[in-house]
């Protein structure tokens, strides 16, 4: 039962830094994924809990106790790596049990914890195989027997889905959810890939160029990002985004675009009360939270060509120039549209987002630069 505290933890290399003044507690049996691009220094804190790496600043605690100087060996941490890095001239049996085996752990128990965990696995049937002779997603179940098989305290995952086809990955990571419910270890996993951190995580931590930018339940992250650079980054699709200039009690005018007048949104105009004329902020619109109408219809409503069409089975992408500018929206796919279409948009004003510049989510006006 361990819970992970990093406290102001930081590492350079050089003049590089991966991993700067990194605040996060994981709690105990938690499912907590790293999400960000890559280079933003996920790996590498990864290996500084692990221990591969010194910390050059803070502390790692499990519990209460201070990692830094307890050699990886010693920490109970396994990992699971992107590369699988599983022994070619080994069975899978023997790769499983590698790491009791150099524990010198009786072979009557180790036989035992192996089929335990290919069993729970699925991987009965390959246990005498070679890695060779097993496709990427059978090699990833391997490794991550390997890792589970001396029950760590804490499991930590490298992009560990990066090397199998699509149609394997959704399926494995429906089987890493139901794994960490049985295990009930805490793991961390590192990934670039939005779809698995929302779809495994009981919380995601944002990481973008060494720092940490949010942290939360995937739906709080997505329904509520700090920031412009995190509101594009979740959901399969980016957010569409507005520059626009509050005319005080005009409305909302987009810049480069029309004025909403008297009519702008409600909630939108709520928020922005107090704020002196000139205030420029940008607003934020999922492409779900978009209307394509055929015809012009009363209140507010925006003018734009279709300029490409998408279908993806359950829906339909639709990609939309207003005033010279791209945006996409996502539609039932029995709609019936044509590329350069002329066609009329409304919004979900209740689910728009407000941003006061890209590192924050609350209006600005012009007299606070």
């Amino acid at each position: 039962m361990v819970k992970v505290t990093l406290e102001n933890v930081s590492k350079s290399y050089g003049t590089t830094k991966a991993v700067q003044n990194f605040n996060l507690v994981v709690e105990d049996e938690e499912f907590l994924s790293i999400l960000g691009p890559s280079g933003c220094g996920k790996t590498t804190l990864l290996r500084l809990i692990a221990g591969l790496e010194t910390t050059a600043e803070g502390r790692i605690l499990f519990n209460d106790r201070v990692m830094n100087d307890v050699p990886p060996k010693d920490r109970n941490v396994a990992m699971v790596f992107q590369s699988y890095a599983l022994f070619p001239h080994m069975t899978v049996a023997d790769n499983i049990g590698f790491p009791l085996a150099i524990r010198k752990t009786p072979k009557v128990e180790v036989d035992k914890r192996v089929r335990e965990v290919a069993e729970l696995l699925k991987i009965e049937p390959l246990l005498n195989r070679r890695p060779r002779q097993l496709s990427g997603g059978e090699q990833q179940r391997v490794a991550v027997g390997r890792a589970i098989v001396r029950k760590p305290d804490v499991l930590l995952m490298d992009e560990p889905l990066s090397n199998v086809d699509a149609k394997t990955r959704a399926y494995l990571r429906s089987e890493l959810k139901l794994l960490h419910k049985k295990i009930r270890t805490t793991l961390i996993y590192v990934t670039h890939d939005q779809t698995e951190a929302m779809t495994m995580s009981d919380r995601i931590a944002v990481m973008k160029d060494g720092e940490l930018l949010q942290v939360g339940a995937p739906e709080n992250i997505y329904e509520h990002p700090k920031d412009v650079w995190i509101a594009s980054f979740i959901g399969n699709l980016p957010m569409n985004f507005f520059d626009c200039v509050l005319l005080d009690r005009r409305g909302v005018r987009v810049i480069g675009g029309a004025c909403f007048g008297p009519q702008s949104p409600k909630n939108i105009m709520e928020l922005l009360k107090g704020l002196p004329d000139g205030a420029k902020f940008k607003l934020g619109v999922r492409p779900e939270d978009i209307e394509i109408r055929k015809s012009s219809t009363q209140g507010m409503t925006c003018e734009a060509d279709v300029q490409l069409l998408e279908p993806t089975g359950d829906s339909l992408v639709v990609t939309l120039n207003v005033n010279d500018e791209l945006m996409k929206a996502r539609v039932n796919p029995g709609f019936k549209l044509k590329t350069d279409e002329h066609v009329y948009l409304t919004f979900n004003w209740d689910r728009a987002h407000l941003f006061l510049s890209d590192t924050s989510s609350k209006p600005e006006t012009t007299e606070q630069h």
